[in-house]
């Protein structure tokens, strides 16, 4: 399965990939270098520390090799009225009588706490296309789903504001 992403995720991923592989990588070795030294490696607690970042270091670059290596590059071909990648729409939820705005973003980037909302989620399919005015209901399990209307559409384009998920 190849990861729909945009060329803004590609270069913050070829951007932090070359950070952690350049700059973060060689400080993480020197720094399991210094903390073996302190002796006893089965209770020295530093050293273990110093592993684990390592580890969790090189885990992040080869998800982000990977993800680069197998992404599908998509662009945002909405029409003018309707709901598109990175576009500020305020949403409406009856059942709450609340409204809320979102950008509905790649999943690499979503963060729904702080109203970016991945295109792959339950909510972000279905509301993708809309219009202002238009209804519909989002179906999150067989037992559960909520009605919400598309009130306003701001049409953004990707400025890169929305940081990579950390995973």
């Amino acid at each position: 399965m190849n990861d729909e992403l945009t060329r803004e995720d590609l270069r913050k991923m070829q951007e932090e990939l070359d950070y952690r592989q350049l700059i973060l990588m060689p400080e993480l070795i020197e720094e399991v270098k210094r903390t073996r030294a302190f002796g006893d490696l089965s209770e020295n607690f530093e050293y273990k520390a110093a592993k684990q970042e390592q580890n969790k270091n090189r885990s992040r670059i080869r998800y982000l090799e990977g993800m680069i290596k197998t992404a599908r590059v998509i662009e945002d071909r909405s029409d003018a009225d309707s709901v598109g990648l990175f576009d500020k729409v305020e949403i409406y939820m009856p059942e709450d009588d609340e409204t809320a705005i979102i950008q509905v973003v790649t999943t690499v980037r979503c963060d729904p706490r702080k109203g970016l909302i991945s295109k792959e989620s339950p909510f972000g399919k279905v509301v993708l296309g809309k219009k202002v005015g238009d209804r519909f209901t989002v179906r999150v399990s067989d037992n559960y789903s909520y009605e919400a209307e598309v009130r306003s559409i701001e049409k953004c384009e990707d400025d890169g504001s929305a940081p990579l998920r950390e995973f």
